[in-house]
């Protein structure tokens, strides 16, 4: 396993985790629905999720290498970006709160919402083609294969993960637990947010 797919592998893990619309809806599936009903709706996720990553990775990031102005510019960017982020994934750390309903919704329209919490979500959008575009500027031609393996990898292993664990477990799971998932994740995503403005900052001189 290559330094370049952890690198992938681990700040994808760290990015995926923070608590927004998507997890909350990934949650709450699980929670609310038998494992067998949530894990069509879990791979629908990751479908969408995986479909906006590469698009942000190689639409944004073809545009970036092309153009040394641009990479420099989207890499400051970004790095601030991902600070940014970093920052309000630390911030609401504590704020999270589960919610059963048990009031399954009907599969077809799980199965839409999965899409349209990731696609539905302008800033989502945005976000994800300036961190990705960003990361496949500062990488070599031979570091993008490895590198966007681990991002899907991880991915797939939160989302799947997650489904399985808060199925089993479904309310008794801590929630100092997810705190402390957020605050991790806040750390390990403000500190590659520094990583690329330094990349920057080797650029420049």
């Amino acid at each position: 396993m290559s330094a370049i797919y952890l690198r992938g592998l681990l700040l994808s893990l760290a990015l995926v985790s923070s608590i927004g619309m998507q997890n909350l809806f990934v949650f709450n599936n699980a929670i609310n629905q038998p494992l067998k009903r949530a894990w069509p709706v879990t791979l629908m996720v990751w479908f969408a999720d995986t479909a906006l990553t590469l698009a942000g990775f190689f639409g944004m990031g073809a545009i970036i290498s092309a153009h040394e102005m641009f990479k420099l510019i989207i890499m400051f960017l970004g790095g601030l970006l991902v600070i940014w982020i970093g920052f309000g994934i630390l911030r609401s750390a504590a704020s999270f709160k589960l919610e059963s309903s048990n009031t399954p919704l009907p599969m077809k329209k799980s199965l839409i919402n999965a899409w349209v919490v990731t696609w539905a979500n302008p800033q989502a959008i945005i976000d994800t083609s300036l961190m990705f575009g960003a990361m496949r500027g500062s990488l070599s031609n031979t570091q993008v294969t490895p590198f966007i393996s681990g991002v899907v990898s991880a991915t797939a292993i939160w989302f799947f993960g997650i489904t399985l664990i808060l199925g089993l477990l479904k309310e008794r799971l801590p929630q100092r637990f997810l705190m402390w998932v957020n605050i991790i994740s806040g750390v390990v995503v403000m500190l590659y947010g520094a990583y690329l403005l330094y990349q920057v900052v080797l650029m420049v001189i």
